[in-house]
């Protein structure tokens, strides 16, 4: 390099080096003017731009370039707190532009403290859904493009090991619950431990969707000194425990939306919903719901048309058969059974329609912003007013204009307006006009009949929507019961309704509660007619020829008194109610004898009655009599416990009996006053010792005879097995008769005969207790006979030839 372009060289960078460090600190002084602005930040009525507010100048040409220039109401109420560092508890209905509130101050807050991608993970935004995820990151890059952030979008269904290469670099992290606990558990270097900003986005249906737990165990790795920003639609009792645990002394925002329907509601409603939604409800009958769906998008085929379901396996159902059906606009359905790239395509594509009809369940009722719906269509009502508020919300976003329509069933019309109207929804009825009305059944069944899958998803579909109807937890509203399931399966094509066992279980415990009902009724009606038969109120008879005063309480009517009161209905029964009378009269007639004095004839009785069958005078016990008391009463109480808390069973002792037949316990320990009164310690010990040697000696003596015993009858065995193989090969051994010695003289048999014991020589008993001795012996060698030795020879001979 020549000296003059080195020279050059080092001008440029002291140019360089001077021109950073300007900017340096005309950041650091735009820095300091922006904190100092937020401090004393308060807004005016008549503010109603972004211009206002102080930020930095590339939020400002980010939110430009996007096109945001004012400010909505939950944004003009939240960002002067959110700015100035403070945790932010806020509520705003659906559409109210609640993304941008909170990612403002966490573009802001990590700008003002220099944030690069060294410095890690600075902002975390929780969202419920995918799809919400990821339009929250569409925003995030809009207005942000200008910053130098890194930003990633975490929402599984995608690669886990390509999410964590590049999950370490991250300033701002948008992510789904589950997904993000995985990452917080597994992924080496993803530390959240500098982390700035937190923000929950729509906590209630995050908590609706059983992320509680999750949430928890997310919070867990996080600092408590973060920024903390909770949005919702609804400010439930579970949203504030969760405020309660995760923010600190936050700022309350809640917004009652000018454009409300009813500005004089509570400002903490949900339900407020903008005035330009037009809604209306239909009544139609389980069977037509389809039907009417088709008809309605036969008729609206230049708008752009959301379709909410209960089930996914609606949405596929209703998805495949009006495709084949071609109602004239495009078709789409979003659901959870579906992977994520086809969700988000299907996402993205709806959003670029501007004529098209999704079918969707619950997934898409929050939080998603498709612009321009025209009709909101519930084809299925929700299971709560909230839930509706949040469906109606995908249209009329802001200023635009709505409608909704909700179709309901006869047994949920009462039910779901009565919650509509408690939360001060207005809704109007409208009815279909019969002429437009088609009817798909034929084909449906036409279909089912060429396809079997589509036969089996159609089974489904209709499983899924009773199971929904049966978990509902509003049973007022809600009646699988009372569903014509028959009528509901030939609407959907099948020759028959499939059988479900909760439907029949419902079904069984709706008649056993009619039942119960009518029985109650029925004993009410009795118990009123037996209090009108009251003669007089002091002197009152109780049926039975006895009379008790006013004052003495009723008795009681158990149902074996209402058993025994019953009457026969048969063709007998006039014969046996006579029976009973004419005994009746003549009981009568004895007792009018007895007291006028008259002995009765002998023949009439030939038993006399001691006592009649009326309640004697006792004193009144606690206890109820055993007939009295149900069967789960007196099994309960024949019971082991309730039996030993009587006393009519013992504690459960464990004892013992002695040689002599006493009985005492498992374990008995004598006091020390009482082990001393017997004597001397080592007295004792050595009387025990000397009882112990005596009572082995003798048990020595036994153990001694018996195991003689044992050999003997060892080697009498032994003597007869070789007796035995002697005759098989055709030698006997000669054997030796001896007399029996002292040892034996209880084995002869003493019946006058004498038996002698033939023993072979050397079998001695006397020996036995000798050990040495008790070795066998060999055999005694015998010389060969005559007849033996010649036999031998020859065949030695014969051998040589």
């Amino acid at each position: 390099m020549t000296p003059g372009r080195a020279q050059r060289a080092r001008i440029f960078n002291a140019r360089t080096r001077a021109s950073r460090e300007k900017k340096r600190l005309m950041d650091e002084r735009d820095i300091e003017d922006l904190n100092r602005a937020c401090e004393i930040l308060e807004l005016k009525p008549e503010d109603e731009t972004f211009s206002v507010i102080p930020l930095s100048s590339r939020t400002r040409q980010g939110l430009k370039r996007a096109g945001f220039i004012d400010m909505t109401p939950i944004q003009k109420a939240s960002l002067p707190a959110s700015l100035r560092g403070r945790d932010v508890l806020g509520s705003a209905r659906t559409g109210s532009g609640k993304t941008l509130a909170f990612l403002i101050p966490v573009l802001e807050r990590l700008y003002r403290q220099r944030w690069s991608h060294t410095d890690g993970l600075g902002a975390l935004v929780v969202s419920p859904t995918r799809e919400l995820a990821m339009q929250i990151f569409d925003v995030l890059r809009s207005i942000g493009g200008s910053h130098t952030f890194s930003a990633g979008l975490v929402i599984g269904g995608k690669d886990l090991t390509h999410e964590q290469d590049r999950l370490r670099k991250m300033n701002i992290l948008i992510a789904t619950p589950g997904r993000l606990l995985q990452h917080l558990d597994q992924t080496v270097g993803f530390d959240a431990s500098n982390l700035q900003v937190l923000v929950l986005d729509e906590a209630d249906r995050i908590l609706d969707m059983g992320f509680a737990n999750t949430l928890n165990a997310i919070l867990e790795h996080l600092p408590s000194s973060r920024q903390t920003l909770l949005y919702s639609a609804t400010q439930t009792r579970r949203v504030k425990d969760l405020a309660r645990l995760s923010l600190s002394d936050p700022a309350l925002i809640t917004v009652q939306d000018p454009d409300a329907t009813d500005p004089t509601s509570s400002s903490s409603s949900s339900s407020s919903t903008p005035r330009h939604l037009e809604q209306f409800y239909m009544l139609v009958d389980l069977p037509r719901k389809l039907d009417m769906l088709f008809s309605f998008l036969c008729s609206h085929t230049q708008c752009k048309v959301l379709v909410f379901m209960s089930s996914c396996r609606q949405v596929q159902f209703a998805h495949e058969v009006f495709c084949k059906l071609r109602p004239g606009l495009p078709l789409l359905a979003l659901h959870g059974k579906q992977k994520q790239p086809r969700r988000l395509k299907i996402f993205d594509e709806f959003r670029r329609s501007k004529h098209a009809a999704l079918f969707a369940t619950d997934i898409a009722a929050r939080g998603l912003d498709f612009p321009a719906v025209d009709w909101v269509v519930q084809v299925d009502v929700p299971d709560s007013a909230d839930t509706y508020i949040h469906r109606v919300g995908r249209t009329a976003r802001y200023h635009a204009h709505g409608k909704a329509l909700l179709f309901v069933l006869p047994t949920e019309q009462n039910g779901m307006l009565a919650a509509l109207e408690r939360v001060h929804v207005p809704i109007t009825d409208i009815k279909a006009r019969d002429a437009k009305l088609q009817s798909i059944s034929p084909q449906l069944q036409a279909f089912l009949f060429q396809d079997v899958e589509l036969k089996h998803l159609a089974q489904k579909a209709f499983v899924s929507y009773v199971r929904s109807v049966h978990l509902h937890k509003d049973k007022t509203m809600f009646q699988v019961a009372a569903l014509p399931l028959n009528e509901f399966a030939s609407s959907l094509g099948l020759p028959g309704a499939p059988k479900i066992k909760f439907v029949q279980e419902a079904r069984a415990k709706a008649a056993a509660q009619a039942a119960k009902e009518a029985k109650e009724a029925q004993e009410a009606h009795t118990a009123s007619s037996d209090e009108h038969d009251a003669v007089d109120d002091e002197d009152v008879h109780d049926g039975k020829g006895h009379s008790r005063t006013a004052s003495e309480p009723a008795r009681v009517r158990t149902k074996h008194d209402r058993l025994f009161g019953r009457t026969n209905q048969t063709v007998l029964s006039k014969h046996y109610a006579s029976m009973l009378a004419s005994d009746s009269e003549d009981d009568s007639d004895a007792q009018r004898d007895h007291e006028l004095g008259d002995t009765p004839d002998e023949n009439d009785d030939f038993l006399t009655l001691a006592r009649a069958d009326h309640e004697l005078d006792e004193p009144p016990t606690d206890d109820m009599p055993s007939h009295h008391l149900s069967k789960r009463q007196l099994q309960r109480g024949m019971s082991k416990k309730a039996m030993a808390s009587a006393g009519l069973r013992g504690a459960g002792d464990r004892i013992v009996f002695d040689d002599d037949g006493h009985a005492r316990s498992v374990y008995e320990i004598h006091d020390e006053d009482a082990f001393r009164t017997q004597g001397d310690v080592g007295a004792q010990i050595k009387e025990h010792e000397q009882a112990e040697k005596t009572r082995m000696a003798e048990a020595d003596v036994l153990d001694k005879e018996r195991a003689k015993k044992k050999r003997q009858d060892q080697r009498r065995h032994r003597k007869e097995m070789e007796r035995l193989l002697a005759e098989q090969h055709g030698t006997r051994a000669p054997r030796t008769a001896m007399l029996p010695s002292d040892d034996d003289e209880d084995d002869g048999i003493d019946d006058g005969t004498h038996i002698p014991d033939l023993r072979l020589p050397g079998d001695d008993d006397e020996d036995d207790d000798n050990p040495e001795d008790s070795q066998p012996r060999k055999r005694a060698k015998t010389e060969p006979d005559l007849a033996s030795q010649e036999e031998l020879a020859l065949r030695l001979l014969g051998a040589q030839a």
